[in-house]
């Protein structure tokens, strides 16, 4: 199925293909718990850049792999590249249209982060 996604004001706009059904992650780390982003991590195949690349910005920290884009218009986070699955794309489940048919969230220890990585290793793989 085609998603489309975007930022709070349309100035970033994607597509994402995932199933109908879609298992997606929430983690406790500290950017995630503040920001409620809910992980659906795919292969870069998988996703589109429509729109926005002037309006995204990019905040990194600790290892700098992961690149967090956010609009510099609204400040919302559509999607990033993660650090565990720094050749896939990672998209913000709550910026999904039409919303999934049915969602399954798992919990993922990302406070520990470094036990617990490997889980997520194999999402963005084709």
């Amino acid at each position: 199925m085609i998603y489309s996604g975007s930022c709070h004001c349309g100035a970033i706009r994607y597509e994402v293909e995932a199933d109908e059904h879609v298992e997606c992650d929430e983690c406790n780390c500290s950017i995630c718990a503040m920001t409620g982003f809910l992980h659906l991590i795919v292969p870069k195949s998988r996703f589109r850049l429509l729109a926005g690349k002037d309006a995204t910005m990019t905040y990194t920290f600790n290892t700098h792999v992961a690149q967090h884009y956010f609009c510099k218009i609204c400040g919302v986070r559509p999607f990033y590249i993660p650090r565990s699955n720094p050749d896939g794309i990672d998209v913000n489940v709550r910026c999904l249209t039409p919303a999934p048919v049915s969602i399954s969230v798992r919990p993922f220890d990302g406070i520990n982060w470094e036990r617990h990585a490997h889980q997520l290793e194999n999402l963005s793989k084709e």
